[in-house]
């Protein structure tokens, strides 16, 4: 069945941005939908979707968001334009194209269109608008809506599959630009390995490292990779990037080096949980006996495909679920601040037929009873923004 999917990439120029949707439309026009096409709730919807540096196909943040407006435009009928900037610079830029457009909805994905997401609403005050990972107008707007996330908590359970799995009781973290919201991923994964730790008894340490402190940060493979090398070599076998583009340093750095053998800082502390695990042939060649595997976490998407075996488990933002609502209540969209947490299934884990063999039923039943405690505040993981600090837990 065909679809009516009218797909638009806006220049940064404001004449080729005002010009090509009315373009769009008119050739839509000659076309005759099919009667039930037309009969889809969302079929007069027009949402624009404005990215992110980094683009719609990232295989992270982006991408996610992007996945779920391709759900809106199948199950709903939603007609989606997008604006993808070409450098960090342009962020932002299409939004207000958009606007005065007269859109239903206008989406900024990532914290970075803020600024444009809240000028503009404030300008076109009947015009809905969203941002996802930030909160237009502190909130108060009454024509935008904010979907912020608990990244805490989902990061506390990779943290605590990282703690449970980990033979030289050494895991690691690299973020991307050194700011608050990466803070929190930071926070949650050291509380979910420490708490681990502490159930087993082992005196286990978290390497934590930024690629930098400017957009620049989540373009840097090379930086990323660098850190992973360094943190590896202080015995780090599993590490977690919540870095955007530079995580594919992380990537490449794993699916090279494969392992880590014992001597120097690298340290055995506990049985090899992967000992029963089929190696893949190239593993044998390089690493053979007195080894341990190296393993990284996706962040944002499920990333468990990207390299099997080698990806232990991913931390799940469910950035789709997030822009599919946004575009189901359209121009109907109610203002303020959504929260998406474990609760709400807004964070979580990826389990698949691509980390099955290494995440065993008893090791999911453990961190499917983390989840529950955190859900009911038996466990209380806390957030950067509490106190500016990043405490393990609180017990």
């Amino acid at each position: 069945m065909r679809r009516l999917l009218w797909l638009l990439t806006l220049g940064a120029l404001a004449v080729a941005l005002t010009a090509c949707p009315r373009k769009a439309e008119e050739e839509a026009a000659t076309e005759t939908a099919p009667a039930e096409e037309t009969s889809l709730p969302g079929a007069n919807v027009r949402v624009g979707l404005a990215f992110d540096a980094g683009g719609k196909f990232d295989r992270s943040f982006n991408q996610s968001a992007w996945e779920g407006a391709q759900r809106a435009a199948q199950e709903l009928g939603v007609q989606i334009f997008d604006f993808e900037p070409a450098d960090p610079s342009q962020v932002g830029q299409g939004i207000r194209t958009f606007a005065e457009e007269g859109f239903d909805l206008v989406i900024g994905v990532g914290f970075a269109n803020e600024p444009a997401i809240t000028a503009t609403a404030k300008e076109f005050p009947n015009v809905k608008f969203a941002v996802i990972d930030a909160v237009p107008g502190e909130g108060q707007l009454p024509n935008a809506l904010g979907v912020v996330f608990r990244e805490h908590e989902g990061s506390f359970l990779v943290g605590y599959v990282a703690g449970k799995l980990s033979r030289t009781g050494v895991v690691g973290f690299i973020g991307g630009m050194d700011i608050p919201l990466i803070h929190k991923f930071e926070a949650g994964f050291r509380a979910g390995a420490e708490y681990a730790f502490q159930e087993d008894g082992i005196q286990g340490r978290v390497l934590v490292g930024y690629v930098g402190n400017t957009p620049a940060a989540w373009n840097d493979p090379a930086k990323a990779k660098e850190i992973a090398s360094s943190q590896a070599r202080q015995g780090a076998d599993i590490i977690y990037a919540a870095a955007g583009g530079s995580g594919l340093g992380l990537i490449d750095f794993v699916k090279e080096e494969m392992c880590l053998r014992e001597g120097g800082a690298v340290r055995f502390v506990r049985e090899d949980r992967f000992a029963d695990v089929p190696k893949y042939p190239a593993y044998e060649e390089k690493c053979g006996e007195g080894t341990t595997p190296l393993f990284f976490i996706g962040v944002d998407a499920n990333q468990n495909y990207l390299h099997p075996g080698k990806v232990l488990t991913s931390m799940l933002k469910r950035v789709d679920n997030a822009v599919y609502e946004a575009f189901k209540e359209g121009e109907n969209l109610v203002p303020g601040i959504n929260v998406m947490g474990l609760a709400n299934d807004g964070v979580g884990y990826a389990m698949d037929e691509n980390n099955a063999s290494l995440v065993t039923d008893e090791m999911k039943a453990a961190v499917d009873a983390a989840r529950a405690g955190i859900i009911s505040g038996e466990i209380k993981v806390v957030s950067y923004y509490e106190n500016d600090s990043c405490p393990a837990l609180d017990f």
